[in-house]
């Protein structure tokens, strides 16, 4: 299966707080609001959600197409994805505008507080899928992640028009959606992800019920943090799928959504079903919790197998074993 993934390609400035935010504000001040808060570092990693999820993509051996759009400050990120396997060619370069740019804090609790500046990416409305997959290959599955909201929603347009199954993972661009594009966003998606609070935000914005919502999208899956996953289809029972726990101690949250992601889809394209997505893409969230950076690490199998085999028996995962390279 050949996976595209739109949305953001950026750089992530990411900094360390060695308190909790909530220490810092004051409940009867929070309408004025003027910090400046003393982080302990700063670290400059690869990012932007769609870079991220086509790393782990490539880093699992798929061959994901990146499209999306960057500056030309591009060319450093752009050699380190394809040593990872992803392929580029869907990448629009502007030469006016910086790549985009999240800058976030996070504390002691793992709480986060992030900015994040579009630059280059208010371009990426300007690639048409149509073209672009005459030149590049048609692939089976689009993954439609946060971008430019008109991009998100032409983007999802052009994958009914083209009959291209694709996946609806608005993320943090759901505030900037009004309703007419969340619902155009989620106008008939095979899949669709979200956290926790995304799941309530999607109802908000689009003014739908949940039930609404299951009816318009074939999958809804929603990550819960440490408490795993849920998986819900409607007319199918709810299921629950644990989270694999980090082996060392949780470095920076940001990114594991995109790696869940990747892991997910990844088990989808080797024809394995929905709760052996959730385990994969639980393990190698896992992975990503450990490091600083989104797109820092290295995928072990050894290592993913014993996790998985940790968390949730080998029984749980035996079709697993030989898509990881492990005689079954």
């Amino acid at each position: 299966m050949r996976i595209a993934v739109t949305g953001s390609i950026a750089e992530d400035h990411l900094m360390t707080f060695p308190n909790r935010f909530a220490d810092r504000l004051i409940t009867e001040r929070l309408d004025r609001i003027s910090l400046s808060l003393l982080t302990d570092d700063l670290e400059i990693r690869y990012g932007g959600v769609a870079a991220n999820i086509a790393f782990g993509l490539g880093s699992l051996g798929l061959d994901p197409l990146l499209v999306g759009a960057a500056g030309a400050d591009f060319g450093g990120q752009e050699v380190w994805l394809k040593e990872h396997g992803v392929d580029t060619a869907g990448v629009r370069i502007s030469d006016t505008l910086h790549t985009a740019r999240f800058v976030c804090a996070t504390d002691t609790e793992q709480n986060q507080l992030g900015f994040f500046y579009a630059g280059a990416m208010a371009t990426a409305r300007e690639i048409g899928l149509p073209e672009l997959f005459a030149r590049t290959g048609r692939p089976d599955l689009v993954v439609v992640s946060p971008d430019d909201p008109e991009a998100m929603v032409r983007h999802a347009r052009e994958c009914a028009q083209l009959g291209v199954p694709f996946v609806a993972d608005p993320s943090q661009q759901l505030a900037r959606l009004d309703r007419e594009q969340a619902r155009a966003l989620l106008d008939n998606p095979c899949h669709l992800f979200t956290n926790e609070y995304e799941a309530l935000l999607v109802q908000e914005r689009t003014g739908w019920s949940e039930q609404q919502v299951l009816d318009r999208v074939g999958c809804w899956i929603t990550t819960q943090g440490a408490g795993g996953s849920r998986i819900a289809r409607a007319g199918h029972p709810t299921t629950r799928v644990a989270a694999v726990p980090p082996r060392r101690p949780v470095v920076d949250p940001t990114g594991a959504g995109d790696a869940y992601r990747a892991g997910f889809l990844t088990a989808l394209a080797w024809g394995l079903d929905l709760g052996e997505g959730a385990r994969l893409g639980s393990a190698v969230a896992s992975v990503v919790l450990e490091h600083s950076g989104t797109q820092t690490y290295a995928l072990d199998t050894d290592d993913l197998l014993d996790r998985l085999a940790t968390a949730y028996g080998a029984g749980e995962i035996h079709r697993l074993i030989p898509r990881l390279g492990v005689p079954a």
